[in-house]
């Protein structure tokens, strides 16, 4: 907590988060446009094949593995904030390019073009917040990337809402290529997109470098005077001698052979496992494929696209109630919960599909699991992820943890059709409910906590604890 003689400006704090967190709006938006336009540009380029659908779905995330991929790259040789401007740019180029798309391959390109925006937006814009924030609202400012990819999210579903006219519940995939949504509709659903983007371009041209990557860099007085503007003169003293403390002497050329050094390793293993688990808990295959999961529970096209307005709702309410628990609660005790809770509602969710008790309940249960998620595991993973790396080393391991998370991702919506058709809904979803149990039986054994505590003073911790990470973690000491 920020003493009398660490004092903070949080308003410029809060515009330089808000700003960053743009990147998160932007991928939250591009991530779940394509859900609301799919039956229609799937009627548009003649789309019948489950694996041509899954790859439609999923090309983005070939782009969102590169984009991870170079985060890494870019973040330790061009900063933070000069990719987070490439990201808005692509971001842009996307949006206009799939509104265009006269052809199937040119439509895939530019949701590729997109899915690098989004794994260096992924992976840039928490880290650069976890970087310019104070210890003790850390958890609170990178969750606050978190809201805004839901508001992205929810952004794209009331826009894809209030673009597409209404549909005949009986309508055909010929009948849907005719009508204005199957020609023009579509593409505006995705053109919309350019607002936000263009926004996000200019304002971040507004904000400083990270001073973490400043001090890396050798440019230390230039992280001193990013510093002043974040607090006193005290603050930016202290902090800066501690991330001086951290970098040590070779602070700007790390190789990446540092990832295997047996005091991160475990740390590196942590953070790969809380990214893939985050897909792999099942929730982005309701937010991808909700038209078919709502159609197989009854609901005709235009109630399907009201029922997806009411997750995104649900996805803002309970992440704006999560910003205050991942500091006050902490980050270990809300993953072992969205874990635990996740798996029963999976279990329930597999039973109503596997009895015929479809409609009404469906959606209760999925909104149930779109909370749980809200509140816990979608937030804290990328606070966990943005904070837990050394600072020498940030950027590299950001990149594998985010690469894995879009890895995960990839195989979660390529699959997901391929599994309903072999495992119907119920089998998919009691499939979802097994692994979210194995998340809770890991974060219960492996994950330390973590609020409270400085990064620099988190990185002493974590390095000195690095081969007893296994053990008993749930008194992992905090420093104010």
């Amino acid at each position: 907590m920020a003493s009398a003689t660490n004092q903070l400006n949080m308003g410029y704090i809060w515009m330089m988060c808000l700003v960053a967190a743009c990147g998160g709006l932007l991928f939250g938006y591009d991530w779940v446009v394509i859900g609301g336009a799919k039956p229609f540009y799937e009627a548009y380029f003649s789309i019948t094949d489950p694996a041509q659908s899954g790859w439609v779905m999923s090309s983005a995330l070939v782009g969102c593995v590169f984009g991870a991929l170079i985060s890494g790259w870019c973040a330790d040789r061009l900063g933070r904030k000069r990719p987070l401007i490439l990201a808005a740019i692509l971001f842009a180029v996307s949006s206009w390019g799939t509104a265009i798309a006269g052809s199937f391959d040119e439509f895939v390109l530019y949701r590729i073009m997109g899915g690098v925006g989004i794994g260096l937006a992924s992976a840039l814009s928490p880290m650069y917040i976890a970087e310019v924030s104070p210890a003790d609202k850390r958890g609170k400012f990178v969750a606050v990337n978190q809201l805004t990819i839901v508001i992205g999210v929810l952004a794209a579903q009331l826009v894809n809402l209030m673009i597409a006219e209404p549909v005949e519940s009986s309508a055909t995939a010929a009948d849907l290529l005719q009508s204005w949504n199957g020609q023009t509709g579509w593409r505006w659903m995705f053109g919309a997109e350019l607002v936000p983007v263009l926004a996000f371009l200019v304002l971040m041209f507004f904000v400083p470098e990270s001073p973490r990557w400043l001090a890396k860099a050798g440019k230390v007085e230039k992280a001193r005077g990013v510093l002043q503007r974040i607090g006193n003169q005290h603050y930016a003293q202290t902090t800066l001698d501690d991330i001086l403390r951290t970098l040590g002497s070779d602070s700007q050329k790390v190789p990446v052979s540092e990832l295997l050094n047996p005091k991160v390793r475990p740390i590196i293993v942590i953070g790969i496992v809380l990214a893939m688990f985050q897909q792999w808990c099942g929730i982005n295959v309701i937010f991808n494929y909700a038209q078919e999961i709502f159609a197989s529970a009854g609901f005709d096209i235009n109630d399907t696209l009201k029922s997806i307005v009411a997750t995104g709702l649900i996805n803002l309410i309970f992440t704006i109630l999560a910003l205050p628990l991942v500091d006050k609660l902490g980050r270990r005790k809300l993953m072992l919960i969205g874990s635990l809770g996740l798996t029963i509602i999976y279990v329930l969710i597999a039973g109503a599909y596997a009895f015929g008790v479809l409609g009404l309940p469906v959606l209760l249960l999925v909104l149930a699991a779109i909370a749980i998620y809200a509140l816990t595991l979608a937030p804290v993973t990328w606070v966990l992820l943005s904070e837990i790396f050394p600072n020498s080393i940030r950027g590299m391991a950001m990149a594998v943890g985010t690469f894995s998370l879009w890895i995960a991702c990839f195989l979660l919506t390529y699959t997901f059709p391929l599994l309903n058709a072999g495992l119907g809904a119920s089998g998919s979803f009691l499939l979802y409910g097994v692994i979210c149990m194995a998340g809770f039986v890991f974060i219960r054994a492996r994950v330390p906590e973590t609020k409270g505590v400085t990064l620099e003073a988190l990185e002493d911790v974590l390095s000195g604890a690095g081969q007893s990470t296994s053990g008993n973690t749930e008194d992992m000491v905090e420093v104010k």
